[in-house]
């Protein structure tokens, strides 16, 4: 393989992408597109009209009235007045419900079920929020009427948090603050190397299908090998992901840095108010400063130095594996796009497995099928780096490298088989068996 060749190809491919329109406004609007998407989907999940309910509520007990509290989101009133009066003044929006609560049989009811009569349908949110402020009216009526004072009943609960400790004194003290940071890292990690496996390798195989269908390969077949056409395409591609990734990197944390500056608040926080809500509510739950400083502490804690280096070998390892069977398949096909799909199904299926292990990898690291599909070498790209955070034993991470790199050595060696052969071929119906062929013979 001459590789003068391969790095002019590696050349070209890089700069007529990169110099791309393409590329230039992917790269810069898919960090904006990020940024904006988290900020209207924040925005939505927190529009709030704060439109006021008046609720007619008929108590068949007689026993909310004076634990039942109006606030801004409800006004309760309470009737002592048939239910069809009260249904016939809802319709004609005096209240815009009628809350009925049925009698209790027992102090000991575990379960009661309200019946709210109205024109329009409450929203889940606000159906939770008043089923929510009605069983907090029953538990005061029953802690009064069994003669239990809130102290009394804050002393019967007992908060339980499990922290892990290593057994060698040596070992690295944990926290449940450091799992969940794992497990954060470790998602982010394997999913990027999902999508860079999908995406950039996709990129190359309709590279090869475009050059092969408008004939320019066989122009510059004329000049290079099918191997060095192949190497230099995979690894002109794999650089122009690692740029693409570089920018992203950079790009993405200023962007949503930017809008939380400017929403005032945090992105993740106003995409689920149910937990502002609960944390407004419970002051003890307000220590976020503090959370904040255990988080951050447990991040740079990490093992970076070792992390970052096989984050990168993972990356190029999996790119270069599953882009060197989409080049071949890309060879077979042409301009086949059904074809295409059928014969990438197989490359696929891989991927997309990985994808569920490394899910189920994150709930537990240490599992036989997570640590087995980190060494597979079509299945470690996405689940090694997602276990990485949590610290494998040593002998792991080196079976995980070894066995990637002769996975991608032969993978390349038989894509490279098909590759040479089925980029010259045209009109032929390319079937498993005549690819099996190929890989056998080379010819």
């Amino acid at each position: 393989m001459n590789y003068k060749n391969v790095k002019l190809i590696l050349s070209r491919e890089y700069f007529t992408r990169v110099t791309s329109k393409s590329f230039i406004w992917g790269t810069i609007l898919t960090p904006i597109g990020i940024g904006l998407l988290m900020w209207v989907s924040g925005i939505i999940m927190t529009h709030n009209e704060d439109k006021e309910l008046k609720i007619a509520v008929l108590d068949e007990n007689q026993i909310l009235k004076e634990h039942l509290e109006n606030n801004k989101k409800f006004v309760f009133i309470f009737k002592d007045a048939p239910l069809d009066t009260l249904k016939a003044q809802t319709t004609k929006g005096i209240y815009n419900g009628v809350l009925l609560v049925p009698k209790l049989d027992s102090l000991q009811a575990a379960q009661v079920t309200a019946l709210y009569y109205s024109d329009k349908q409450l929203g889940l949110e606000t159906s939770e929020s008043l089923s929510r402020r009605i069983s907090e009216g029953l538990r005061k009526y029953k802690m009064k009427t069994l003669h239990i004072d809130q102290k009394t009943l804050n002393i019967l609960k007992t908060n339980v948090s499990i922290n892990p400790e290593p057994i060698d004194k040596n070992g690295k003290d944990q926290s449940t603050i450091t799992t969940m940071v794992a497990a954060a890292i470790g998602g982010i990690m394997g999913f990027v190397m999902y999508i860079v496996v999908f995406v950039y390798g996709m990129m190359i195989m309709r590279s090869v299908m475009e050059e092969k269908t408008n004939r320019i390969v066989e122009v510059i077949m004329s000049s290079v090998k099918p191997i060095e056409l192949m190497v230099g395409k995979i690894l002109g591609v794999g650089a122009v992901g690692l740029t693409q990734l570089a920018f992203w990197m950079v790009l993405i944390p200023i962007i949503l840095f930017g809008v939380n500056l400017a929403v005032g608040t945090d992105v993740g926080m106003m995409s689920n108010p149910a937990i502002s809500e609960e944390m407004l509510k419970n002051p003890d739950l307000l220590t976020g400063s503090a959370k904040i400083a255990q988080i951050t502490q447990e991040v740079l804690s990490i093992n970076w130095l070792l992390i970052l280096p096989l984050f990168i070998f993972y990356f190029l390892g999996g790119f270069f594996l599953y882009s060197s069977l989409f080049a071949a398949v890309g060879s077979a096909v042409g301009d086949d796009v059904g074809e295409s799909q059928s014969l990438t199904l197989p490359i696929s299926l891989p991927v997309i497995i990985a994808l569920y292990i490394m899910m189920a990898a994150l709930r537990d690291p240490n599992t036989n099928l997570a640590i087995w599909a980190s060494i597979f070498p079509l299945f470690s790209p996405i689940v090694m780096p997602a276990r990485l955070a949590f610290g494998p034993p040593a002998w792991q991470i080196v079976a995980s490298v070894v066995s990637l790199f002769l996975g991608v050595w032969f993978f390349a060696w038989l894509s490279a088989r098909i590759y040479r052969v089925g980029i010259l071929l045209y009109g032929k119906k390319i079937s498993f068996k005549e690819l099996a062929k190929w890989m056998m013979k080379g010819e």
